[in-house]
C-alpha cells in the first residue's frame, strides 16, 4: 500500500504542476510575442528574419521549409515541445551555440509560460 501511496502522491504533484502553457496565459503571451514578432510570425510560411513559428510544437530545429537556418540549428536536431521551447526561449544560445538568433532570451518564467500558451493557440 505504501507504494500505491507513494504513486498517487507523484501523479497528483504531476497534475498540479501542469505543463508550461498550464501556468500560461495566452492574452498576456500574444503581449509577450512583440518582443518576437519583429523577426518572426505565427501564419504558416511567413518567414521573416527568423523563420515563421507556424506549426512549431513537435517540428524538428532547422526544419522548416524555404529558410535558411544556422548549421547549428540544423544539427542541434531539437524536437519542440513546451519544455524545449522554454529552454530555449530562456537562454537561446545556451541551448543552440552558434544559432544566428540573436535575441538574448526571456528571464521571467512567467513570461515563457505565457508565450508558450499563446504559441500553443496561434501557431495550431
Amino acid at each position: 500500500m505504501k507504494t500505491i501511496g507513494a504513486v498517487l502522491v507523484s501523479v497528483a504533484v504531476i497534475l498540479a504542476s501542469g505543463g508550461a502553457s498550464a501556468a500560461g496565459d495566452a492574452a498576456k503571451g500574444k503581449k509577450v510575442f512583440n518582443k518576437c514578432k519583429a523577426c518572426h510570425d505565427v501564419v504558416a510560411g511567413k518567414n521573416k528574419i527568423g523563420p515563421s513559428l507556424h506549426g512549431v510544437f513537435g517540428m524538428t530545429s532547422g526544419s522548416a521549409a524555404k529558410f535558411k537556418y544556422s548549421s547549428a540549428m540544423k544539427k542541434a536536431k531539437i524536437a519542440w515541445s513546451e519544455e524545449t521551447l522554454d529552454k530555449f526561449l530562456t537562454k537561446p544560445k545556451k541551448l543552440v551555440p552558434g544559432t544566428k538568433m540573436s535575441f538574448a532570451g526571456l528571464k521571467k518564467k512567467q513570461d515563457r509560460d505565457d508565450l508558450l500558451a499563446y504559441l500553443k493557440e496561434a501557431t495550431k
